[in-house]
């Protein structure tokens, strides 16, 4: 790759971003931050041109690799066709994206809806949280503990992290937090094998009387209008729950009137080998938001599907929600042909195939540093690497951050060239690395990734 960049050129750079740049746009998880000058693929280019494999590919968005010519082709058309058109009219493009979402829904879940735009996945939660209130006539809502919803807000409100929150004063419609089935650390300290599913019994248990605070069984009537779930928990650490858990928590809800949001925004679009990561799990939402994937990260687009009882125009005007640039005409041409890839080709297939190879190879890696790597699971390729300590349970961040940045130091050695390792570091105790790599990565590529990973975890745990 060309060098772009001198590293006095580099170095002018940060020095300008000290003086002038915020540093609350999440830059700065390492000091100095990365700078990088290219991209191509699996790979980012630092200014000396060193490859950096990705390994979760701008947190779950660039399913089809940096620079993919054929997206990037498209933009290109409507750049020269219709570049630029106000939200209140319609162009083609935002019609047949629409379409094609809505008729993926009603094709797996047999039910009738509409999809709504906007530019961003917090954006499209508010979206989302609108509907809800305006349906329900509710405000409060239920949520996950180590759930990420986004950071406006109305999102953070019903994101469990009390970080998002404490700068910005009291949040009076903050979500009410349930515990997730996170089996590897179960709150209970139950087994999945044998727990009958004790977490979605005890928030079940929130209904048998008003002195629970959540239902008033006179009235047979709730504050809540909605539970937010995620079926894979992004943020948390790509956290899957055991398979029958949603069925036993859509049916409580059902029965209380209470609606289920479906988080797609880091999952949708055969992230986990379906479509919609819900699939896996045998429920039909009422309500699913989206995002990342859908443009490939080219142009921002974002949107949400709902059942047409709740989205119907009569219901929910024109107007009710708006935003300058919510079905943009750069952001619909991609996703319009990202859909037809999608379609294409049998992602289904392809992502279980390409997941269970690199978690194959995962499970290997945990072998030769038992006790460092504690758990990894995955659900096609969305993946995830628990860091420990040498007892395999107890959480290490010292040894991720060390892990982290030794990545992206760009020192790696393999197949004679050297490389670097993107990373994206979560879970609740910030010792999970999740993994979501490109669609196109090959068994090449990504026996090289467990290379680098291992040639990582041995140097950073010796290192210690």
């Amino acid at each position: 790759m060309p060098v772009s960049d001198t590293p006095t050129q580099i170095s002018d750079l940060l020095a300008l971003e000290r003086q002038y740049c915020s540093f609350g746009d999440t830059v700065h998880y390492l000091d100095p931050p990365k700078v990088f000058s290219s991209c191509d693929g699996s790979y980012l280019y630092d200014e000396q041109g060193t490859p950096y494999f990705d390994l979760q590919m701008w947190y779950s968005a660039a399913s089809f690799g940096y620079k993919n010519p054929r997206l990037i082709e498209a933009l290109k058309r409507q750049l020269d066709r219709l570049p630029q058109l106000a939200c209140q009219y319609l162009h083609a493009e935002k019609v047949e994206v629409a379409a094609r979402i809505a008729r993926a829904c009603e094709e797996r879940f047999g039910v009738k809806g509409r999809v709504h735009f906007n530019v961003g996945g917090s954006q499209a939660i508010e979206d989302s949280l609108k509907i809800v209130r305006n349906y329900s006539g509710k405000n409060l809502v239920f949520a996950f503990m180590g759930g990420y919803h986004g950071r406006t807000l109305g999102a953070s409100a019903i994101t469990s992290s009390y970080r998002y929150r404490r700068r910005y004063g009291h949040f009076g419609d903050r979500a009410q937090f349930v515990f997730y089935p996170y089996c590897f650390r179960c709150i209970y300290n139950l087994k999945p094998e044998t727990c009958n599913l004790y977490c979605e019994d005890q928030f079940e248990k929130l209904f048998d009387n008003e002195y629970h605070s959540v239902w008033d069984p006179k009235a047979k009537s709730s504050e809540f209008g909605a539970f937010y779930i995620e079926p894979v928990q992004g943020t948390g650490g790509y956290v899957i729950p055991p398979k029958e858990y949603f069925a036993r928590l859509k049916a409580t809800c059902d029965e209380h009137k209470i609606l289920i949001v479906d988080d797609e925004i880091q999952m949708g679009f055969y992230r986990t080998g379906k479509f919609w990561a819900i699939e896996h799990f045998g429920i039909t939402p009422d309500i699913i938001v989206f995002g990342k994937a859908l443009t490939n990260g080219l142009n921002p687009l974002s949107g949400i599907w709902a059942r047409e009882e709740l989205i119907r125009p009569e219901l929910f005007p024109p107007g009710s929600t708006h935003s300058t640039f919510s079905s943009n005409t750069l952001g619909t041409a991609v996703a319009l042909e990202t859909l037809k890839m999608l379609e294409e080709e049998d992602y289904e297939s392809l992502v279980k195939e390409k997941g269970g190879y690199f978690l194959a190879g995962l499970r290997r890696l945990q072998d030769r540093h038992r006790g460092s790597i504690g758990h990894v699971d995955g659900l096609g390729l969305a993946l995830r690497v628990e860091v420990t300590q040498e007892d395999g349970i107890t959480p290490d961040r010292e040894l991720t951050d060390r892990i982290f940045a030794e990545g992206l130091a760009g020192n790696l050695h393999a197949r004679g060239r050297k490389y670097g390792l993107v990373l994206d570091v979560g879970g609740y105790y910030k010792n999970v690395f999740t993994l979501a790599p490109s669609f196109t990565i090959t068994r090449e590529e990504t026996d090289l990734a467990l290379e680098l990973l291992d040639q990582l975890f041995a140097r950073c745990r010796s290192a210690a």
